[in-house]
């Protein structure tokens, strides 16, 4: 099988997207590779489909256990046999996986940079065939790079003990020029085919919010983001459980993630995100850089991180899908003052010497730098951010809060004085139906018999219902108007109504700009419909949902709405082995 009827027989794609054909040509002519890739510039199918096409194993040296878990998952549910070996499994489970590598039932390996020099590793690969050693986070091995692993040193002791020499390639989102040679290096890469992709991830809009209430604007910024999934990066512990608790309060289902939380609860709200039953996640830098999930429409910093690197890697986090993506950070200046203070009174490595201990605050001092002028800029944010990885891009992008508002704080008092009042004059008995009748002016026998139709109030709201509901949805949100907990959520004002009602209190909310969805309703009752078989086969599975079918693919099924198996297979996304195993139940939901 040639590597391009590789791609679509795992994994469902037609074409290569930029720089992929290059890298995996080169390693398919057993050339070594240095790769830096953005986040969601697909990577990881760089060196999966040489491994699938070359004859022996390929290592993957990864320091992520999420990265692994989820690479692994995505790879197996293509019907790749693949496994990874880390400390997250049992002394049981790490002896299986062992036994199977032997029996050579693998193609694809995942390991820890720990597990390599290991007695037991060492004696499991004598007498395989290792064809490749790919190399991920491969700015780990850079004592310059923003998260340097020592035991990525390592590697190349690993590669002599294989008495052969296999195909070597590095991967890495950013890496700047001094990064990119000591990986070269540090390595010991032979003569690679060395690309940079463009940086640019044209999906991503670039956002910086200036606050002092954080909060507040979190808060309503999620309430555009109803139904999608997304993560609020911390910059504490503390902050990360104080966020969950907020967001809960408030009704929203969210999760904390941080290095302080026992193993388990980690892994169990790590699942809870990724599977999309929990939408939204708090979370410090320790949650992120491995996670392999696809459908994030946006992240949010609550913090300004201490890099442009750091602060890249985890806003591309967004939009893997290709969807459309938002990445905001919440800035004020007090975020400043806690990074230095956080690099003050971080311990020293000792591994380090003091002049080296000088020489990397200097450095972080200067990208804290960087940073602040990031979030003060009234430059195009988007060529700020590529101008910093040496890459040329237009002083225009339109596409960020700079060029142009990304969100859009509108007033809508009148609206909210309209409902208010509807809800008073009705009774505050009624429910969001009822409400919504009057409001819009829809007659029915109860609106009749009640003598709602004769009200001063009856017609009043100029736009649909849906329109209707979300705007009363917004000031239930904003605690001006509360439903009973009963099936019959009946509506009454809370007392700091009356401010609004007076015209005492302006009433605002964020509206995104271009983020108008173009489905008919009932187009996103198909999409609500496969989105639900989705998480129902993802459960039973045990696996993320967007292993599945990634929101992109779905909503390729609903506009091409396919009839028969031959059209569904036409879909990006879709390989072979799923359309036989999902193929039957979505054409019957599309039917």
């Amino acid at each position: 099988m040639t590597p391009l009827e590789t791609l679509k027989n795992y994994f469902g794609f037609d074409q290569y997207r930029p720089g992929q054909k290059q890298i995996i040509d080169a390693m398919m002519n057993g050339r070594d590779v240095l790769a830096v890739m953005p986040t969601g510039a697909g990577k990881s199918i760089c060196y999966q489909i040489p491994a699938l096409c070359m004859d022996g194993i390929t290592l993957v040296v990864s320091p992520l256990i999420s990265l692994m878990k989820d690479q692994v998952s995505s790879l197996v549910q293509a019907g790749v046999p693949a496994a990874y070996l880390n400390s997250s499994l049992s002394a049981a489970q790490y002896t299986k996986a062992l036994q199977l590598f032997q029996a050579g039932k693998y193609k694809i390996v995942y390991i820890a940079p720990e597990r390599l020099l290991t007695d037991r590793f060492i004696q499991c690969i004598r007498g395989k065939k290792i064809a490749m050693v790919a190399v991920d986070e491969a700015h780990c091995i850079s004592q310059w790079g923003q998260n340097f692993r020592p035991d990525y040193l390592k590697i190349p002791v690993f590669i002599s003990l294989l008495g052969y020499r296999p195909v070597i390639g590095a991967f890495t989102a950013t890496a700047t020029d001094q990064v990119k040679e000591d990986i070269l290096n540090n390595l010991e890469l032979n003569d690679p085919f060395r690309l940079t992709a463009g940086f640019d991830r044209p999906n991503l809009f670039f956002s910086v919010i200036h606050t002092e209430d954080k909060d507040k604007v979190i808060l309503k910024l999620l309430r555009q983001y109803r139904k999608k999934s997304g993560i609020i990066y911390c910059a504490t512990r503390n902050h990360v459980e104080e966020v969950t608790e907020m967001l809960c309060d408030h009704g929203y289902k969210a999760v904390g993630y941080h290095a302080g939380m026992s193993e388990e609860t980690r892994r169990k709200n790590q699942e809870s995100f990724s599977d999309d039953s929990t939408p939204v996640i708090a979370a410090t830098n320790a949650f992120g850089m491995g996670i392999d999930k696809s459908n994030v429409s946006f992240v949010i910093h609550d913090h300004m991180p201490m890099s442009m690197e750091a602060y890249y890697q985890e806003a591309g986090r967004a939009g893997r899908d290709g969807e459309p993506a938002d990445c905001i950070l919440l800035y004020s200046e007090d975020d400043v003052s806690l990074n230095k203070y956080i690099l003050e009174h971080s311990e020293p490595n000792p591994a380090y010497s003091e002049e080296m201990q000088k020489m990397i605050r200097k450095r972080d001092l200067e990208r804290l730098k960087v940073m602040k002028k990031y979030a003060e800029t009234s430059e195009c944010l988007r060529h700020y951010i590529l101008s910093y990885f040496g890459e040329d891009s237009p002083a225009y992008c339109a596409s960020c809060s700079s060029c142009r508002d990304h969100f859009t704080e509108t007033d809508i008092t009148i609206e909210a004085q309209k409902i208010l009042s509807a809800v008073i004059r009705t009774g505050q008995r009624y429910g969001i139906g009822m409400v919504i009748d009057v409001l819009c002016g829809r007659v029915t026998e109860r609106v009749e018999e009640k003598g709602f139709d004769k009200l001063s109030v009856f017609g009043i709201l100029d736009c649909g219902r849906k329109e209707a509901e979300s705007l009363i949805k917004e000031l239930e949100w904003q605690g001006y108007l509360h439903a009973s907990d009963d099936q019959y959520q009946v509506l009454t004002c809370d007392p700091s109504a009356g401010n609004v009602l007076k015209g005492l209190k302006k009433v605002t909310r964020f509206v995104p700009k271009s983020r108008v969805s173009s489905f008919s309703e009932a187009d996103e009752e198909l999409l609500e419909k496969l989105r639900q078989m989705r998480l129902s086969e993802a459960r039973n599975e045990k696996v993320p949902a967007y292993t599945i079918f990634s929101d992109a693919v779905l909503k390729q099924i609903v506009q091409k709405k396919p009839k028969s198996a031959a059209q569904l297979k036409q879909i990006s996304g879709i390989g072979k082995k799923k359309a036989q195993k999902y193929g039957k139940k979505i054409l019957n939901i599309v039917k």
